[in-house]
């Protein structure tokens, strides 16, 4: 049996499941992508080869193996995009609750079905139908959750509007000690740049007291205001809009110190650094064009 916890992004990670891109299939039509950046790259005929992306995640595999990780890896579902294992589900505490996501990606969430069943079946979570929701939009942060949440009139004309309020409120009811704390996230079917697919798109907590966020990911300025008072300015790097498309708030804490990103993040890189962190640097840019990175394509099962 596994022993599931999970009660922030940075305490030491000591099991994961990582995605995979084997078998990712033909380049999809633009009319089946999720999101506006992969539409982007299938328009420009640049979108990433398999080859490409199989080589990025065993990048990431190796340093899982450098820190002793134990990596849990997805079944392989023949012609099926399993890179982002975040979106299917998500651990907080000791309970993984499976994500409500797109209808057409059900299968992937059959393919971590060897996980799920080693946990304590009252620990496996199935959220009610009217609860959407995506792992990219769930944040432990000791007694805090953070949610991203769309919750306009037109929600459902935004294929990137993945967790409702449906959901914030029944992740509530399961974790009463907690303050859930929801963010209204900025969305777009059409523009990359404007659209803040999940929370971990536009902020992400660090080790040290320290965190990522880029603004105008946020509809609402009090609510990023509130990020900025809770951290504090001097511990905050504030990315741009060009930064956000490029994914620079999506890198994955193996512990406090140990942060994974994208080699290309030379300016954010560089202040991990100097703020003490450890940074492994690995090429993730083929992943990035589908508006994913490392903390999308990784699903922490435990950490210390």
């Amino acid at each position: 049996m596994l022993k599931l916890n999970i009660k922030n992004e940075t305490s030491r990670l000591r099991a994961v499941i990582l995605g995979t891109a084997a078998s990712n299939g033909p380049v999809p039509k633009l009319e089946d992508c999720y999101d506006p950046k992969s539409r982007e790259h299938v328009k420009a005929g640049t979108y990433p080869t398999e080859q490409a992306m199989v080589q990025e995640i065993e990048e990431v595999a190796n340093v899982f193996n450098k820190y002793n990780v134990q990596v849990f890896r997805p079944e392989v579902i023949k012609d099926c995009n399993q890179i982002f294992s975040r979106d299917i589900a998500f651990v907080i505490e000791d309970k993984i609750i499976r994500a409500n996501i797109l209808p057409n990606r059900e299968a992937e969430v059959e393919a971590i079905k060897h996980v799920w069943d080693k946990v304590a079946p009252e620990n496996r979570i199935i959220l009610p139908e009217d609860c959407h929701v995506e792992g990219g939009d769930v944040m432990p942060w000791n007694e805090y959750i953070f949610i991203g949440t769309y919750s306009g009139a037109d929600y459902p004309n935004y294929i990137t509007a993945r967790t409702n309020r449906a959901a914030v409120l029944a992740i509530q009811e399961l974790f009463p000690n907690k303050i859930v704390k929801s963010f209204e996230l900025r969305k777009s079917n059409t523009n990359a740049k404007e659209n803040a697919l999940h929370l971990d798109c536009c902020f992400q907590p660090l080790g040290k007291g320290k965190a990522i966020i880029h603004k105008n990911g946020f509809l609402i300025e009090e609510e990023y205001n509130w990020l900025i008072n809770f951290f504090g300015i001097k511990n905050i790097f504030e990315i741009t809009k060009e930064e956000m498309y490029h994914m620079n708030s999506n890198v994955f804490s193996i512990s406090e110190e140990v942060i994974i990103s994208e080699k290309n993040f030379t300016r954010l890189n560089s202040w991990l650094r100097s703020e003490g962190f450890i940074v492994e640097e690995v090429s993730y840019a083929e992943i990035a064009k589908q508006e994913g990175l490392l903390r999308c394509s990784t699903l922490p099962l435990i950490r210390d």
